[in-house]
């Protein structure tokens, strides 16, 4: 089975309950899953959660929502992935962040074709990586990784450092020779852009280009948002000078103090 795993909780230290606050009257997480259920491979969307926000309100819309999750490690995000994709039978985790608003269908279908293409002879197929090895090509927010659960467990076994636990698939790129990976490049270098939500500035900036793009098109695509911005150059520089992988490296830091 080919599932989406969206990795959400409520503790950000940089912008608290960013999952749930609202984009045209409904929270960041139900844009996200709307958005990637429009995938032509994935069978289940399934939220991963903290057991800290059990009886939470993220957990009370989940239900709402009628939903699938799953609670499990508040920091060991690693170990949160493995149990819910074993929880669940998934045999292609398809890794999703709950601060990507702008998350594509067709981006998310490029990742799993390559994967299914290459299957069994490769293990992790993504369009970036926190090493650099993977050329990042896409806008920041567009992200995205396509595993099996073999590649998972084995991730799950050996990674020791917190980032490696943290982040889920640093270990694999410390160990590239345990592991047979592929990437994927846009014919275009948009790396410079940020489509993610971390801070104020993030979520002002999505939500202003929701309240243009929405009411045309409710799963509107990389491309309407580039033309967007073509059209509305000031729109794109709000929140240009945060660094890509900004959380990733504040964890490395973290393990040299």
């Amino acid at each position: 089975m080919i599932a989406a795993i969206v990795q959400a909780r409520l503790g950000s230290s940089r912008l608290p309950n960013k999952v749930l606050k609202p984009i045209l009257g409904r929270p960041m997480i139900w844009h996200i899953m709307n958005r990637i259920c429009q995938s032509k491979f994935l069978e289940k969307i399934i939220v991963a959660i903290p057991i800290s926000d059990a009886t939470s309100e993220l957990e009370h819309f989940l239900q709402k929502n009628k939903s699938l999750y799953f609670l499990g490690n508040e920091q060991d995000v690693l170990d949160r992935y493995y149990k819910c994709a074993k929880e669940f039978n998934v045999d292609i985790i398809v890794r999703i962040t709950a601060d990507d608003p702008f998350k594509d269908p067709e981006i998310v279908d490029k990742a799993i074709s390559l994967f299914l293409e290459k299957a069994p002879m490769v293990d992790y197929v993504a369009n970036c990586s926190y090493d650099g090895s993977i050329k990042a090509t896409y806008p920041e927010g567009l992200d995205v990784e396509v595993f099996s659960i073999s590649c998972l467990e084995k991730m799950w076994k050996s990674a020791k450092k917190k980032s490696e636990r943290e982040h889920v698939t640093p270990f694999l790129f410390s160990n590239k020779a345990e592991f047979s990976i592929a990437g994927f490049e846009n014919n275009e270098d948009l790396s410079h852009l940020r489509w993610t939500v971390d801070y104020d500035i993030d979520y002002m900036f999505v939500t202003q280009v929701y309240n243009y793009l929405y009411h045309k098109k409710n799963v509107f695509l990389m491309n309407d948002i580039l033309e967007l911005l073509s059209r509305n150059p000031s729109l794109g520089k709000m929140n240009a000078d945060i660094i890509r992988h900004e959380g990733y490296y504040r964890s490395l830091e973290s393990e040299l103090e």
